[in-house]
């Protein structure tokens, strides 16, 4: 007879349950949303062009997202982690690589539309590649630190998933959290601040405003503000005292990226969302060139 396994401390069968149920469905709906707009950049011609590889970018660091709250769901129903100290370190690895790429990614949307609508200069498939790979390097280098000393992996308060250990709040995680919090954040957060503001100066001037300026800024905050809240509470205060169940809220929130995202970038984008109907309908899109620019 299989013996289900203790609820975690400071937790109750409900709210175990409601977890892993969010943490499901939200991977699902990333996953469906982000999978379709990354097939439909391979199979519409259209859509293949050096400013939507950087929403291809976003659509792949989001699945990885996805893919990682898929087994912390599967975990969570479990009760427990079943993947072993090595499994807990390779979660916490690709979970902070596809969410620092997701928002390195979509800092350099902010860079591309910024000089498309303000400068007039188009963005050429080597720029548009090469920032790819930094972003995905750059993600690489500061989730890699973790495992080498600078940092540590370890479980969520739920301990069915693993993050960055803000538990201890040491000079050693102070020390890393200031330079990851000002590199992946604050950095890429100016970037779109300033990039929009200027945008958003542009459409007034012209009286056209061909896609809501404030509102990739607003997503970074809102889904990545709690989490970085938390972290920057613990460096000065021991977080210890909240109630495991709250310090699972800001976890829970950032997992919304990969489908808020996706209405932003994909479908909240005219073009490239005339480009997801014809692969899924069949009918051809009006304009020869889609890019990420629109509406």
């Amino acid at each position: 007879m299989v013996t289900a396994h203790p609820l975690p401390e400071g937790f109750t069968e409900i709210e175990v349950f409601a977890i892993g149920t969010a943490l499901l469905v939200e991977a699902l709906l990333g996953f469906c949303l982000n999978g379709l707009t990354i097939i439909s950049f391979r199979k519409i011609k259209e859509l293949r062009t050096p400013s939507n590889l950087l929403v291809l970018s976003i659509a792949l660091a989001d699945c990885g997202i996805c893919i990682n709250a898929f087994i912390a769901a599967f975990s969570s129903f479990l009760r427990y982690w079943p993947y072993g100290s090595d499994g807990c370190q390779i979660h916490g690895f690709h979970g902070f690589l596809t969410a620092l790429a997701s928002i390195s990614s979509s800092a350099a949307v902010a860079w591309d539309r910024y000089h498309h609508y303000c400068t007039r200069s188009r963005l050429q498939w080597s720029t548009a590649a090469s920032m790819m790979v930094f972003a995905w390097l750059f993600a690489a280098f500061w989730s890699v630190m973790p495992l080498l000393g600078w940092g540590e992996y370890d479980y969520e308060p739920l301990r069915t998933c693993c993050t960055l250990d803000y538990s201890k709040g040491d000079r050693n995680y102070v020390t890393f959290l200031f330079a990851l919090s000002t590199f992946n954040f604050m950095i890429p957060g100016f970037i779109m601040l300033t990039a929009y503001q200027s945008i958003h100066q542009k459409f007034r001037k012209t009286g056209n405003f061909k896609f809501n300026t404030g509102l990739p800024l607003k997503t970074l905050v809102i889904c990545w503000g709690p989490y970085c809240l938390l972290c920057s509470y613990a460096a000065v205060e021991n977080v210890m005292f909240i109630p495991a169940k709250y310090r699972m809220i800001p976890a829970l929130i950032a997992k919304t990226v990969p489908t808020v995202d996706a209405f932003v970038y994909a479908l909240g984008n005219e073009n490239y969302r005339g480009g997801i109907w014809q692969f899924l309908t069949g009918q051809k899109i009006e304009k020869a060139e889609v890019d990420n620019k629109t509406k």
